[in-house]
């Protein structure tokens, strides 16, 4: 566990204290460059840290949300009425990450029969 209650990652994968842009909980802000975490910088080290499983980096975000709802609830039961921007900030970017290398993939599939002819 880090000094902000968060387990370290699973599998030798650096936590989250191995990253530069780390949040600040209870407001779920970015130490570094006060953003909602994850900012875009936390985002590209958590895709460089779990490049060989996506699924981890999913079941990692998920805990991290779950925890994340905990917390602003705590601060303002009001805030957190509606989680969807929550799911969206949290897993919606990786979701939507994982979709366009599916895309890509199948383009790169269906493209290779028409070179080789």
């Amino acid at each position: 566990m880090s000094g902000d209650g968060m387990p370290a990652a699973e599998a030798g994968r650096p936590g989250p204290d191995s990253l530069g842009h780390l949040p600040l909980r209870p407001l779920w802000l970015c130490r570094t460059c006060g953003q909602p975490w994850p900012c875009g910088r936390a985002k590209l080290d958590l895709l460089a840290s779990y490049r060989d499983s996506s699924l981890s980096l999913f079941i990692y975000l998920a805990g991290l949300l779950h925890e994340a709802i905990d917390d602003l609830h705590r601060l303002d039961p009001r805030s957190t009425g509606d989680v969807r921007d929550l799911f969206d900030r949290f897993l919606g970017w990786p979701a939507r990450k994982a979709a366009r290398r599916s895309v890509e993939a199948d383009e790169s599939a269906s493209e290779k029969p028409e070179d080789s002819q």
